[in-house]
């Protein structure tokens, strides 16, 4: 991941941080950064060491304030599917990423920016932070699944309202309708997501990353066929060393000592 411009990648121990480094645009997404993030969560997949990671953006103003506007005025009918669908597969990738992927939201998170952070699976915005989907404004609709992604976290008619208004929301009111899991100080964004992270990555690996699996296999099926994926995870990690350590630790009123296993 040497060669990479727009994304920056540093290690917090077991930790990865993942930065968009590209603040003279207030880490507006073009092409090249959507690439580059598919090619450091697919590199970072492949890390048996890893343990989970953190998204953010550079400088103190945008977590990413939207997509490149400039680059998305050339669009045509067939480059803009094809702009939309880059978008979704990298997006997917961080969804369905293994391990735990939390987005520390910093300043605005608009447009692009906002579907990014939907797609991680745990939210933490500074105080300053804002957050919509403004794209009905400039006469197009969210194309990396945010008209899917929102209903989800907060609902039908909210999502709609955002949605189809396009207007900005507070920290405070993303943290009300869910959308954000906590709201903390500006200076103390990366720390607060750094200890939330750990209290996730202190449990089992495997149990973590197959709980991520049940919750998302859920949202494509019907009812009864995502129980029976769930007990057929269950039953896979009864095989698991990660377990008999989990419960034996328990048994002798010990800390677990998991070994992803």
């Amino acid at each position: 991941m040497s060669d990479l411009k727009y994304v920056r990648v540093e290690w917090d121990q077991d930790l990865a941080v993942v930065t968009v480094d590209r603040a003279e645009k207030m880490n507006a997404l073009n092409g090249d950064v959507i690439a580059e993030l598919g090619t450091v969560f697919q590199d970072l997949a492949e890390d048996g060491d890893l343990r989970g990671v953190i998204l953010t953006g550079a400088g103190e103003r945008a977590f990413v304030a939207g997509a490149d506007i400039g680059e998305l005025a050339t669009m045509d009918a067939m480059t803009g599917v094809q702009v939309s669908r880059q978008g979704q597969r990298v997006f997917s990738l961080i969804e369905r990423f293994p391990r735990p992927v939390l987005a520390a939201v910093g300043g605005y998170a608009l447009g692009g920016g906002c579907e990014l952070a939907l797609a991680c699976h745990i939210r933490v915005a500074s105080e300053n932070a804002r957050f919509g989907l403004p794209e009905v404004g400039l006469g197009i609709i969210p194309g990396y699944g945010g008209t899917v992604r929102l209903a989800r976290l907060v609902g039908l008619g909210r999502a709609i309202e955002m949605t189809l208004t396009g207007e900005m929301i507070t920290a405070e009111r993303a943290e009300s309708l869910g959308l954000v899991s906590r709201v903390v100080p500006r200076e103390d964004l990366l720390s607060e997501a750094t200890a939330l992270l750990r209290k996730v990555t202190a449990n089992g690996p495997v149990a973590v990353s197959k709980a991520l699996e049940s919750v998302y296999h859920a949202l494509d099926v019907a009812l009864a066929d995502a129980l029976t994926y769930e007990s057929s995870l269950f039953g896979l990690m009864a095989s698991t060393e990660d377990m008999k350590e989990g419960m034996t630790a328990f048994l002798e009123k010990r800390k677990p000592d998991f070994r992803g296993r």
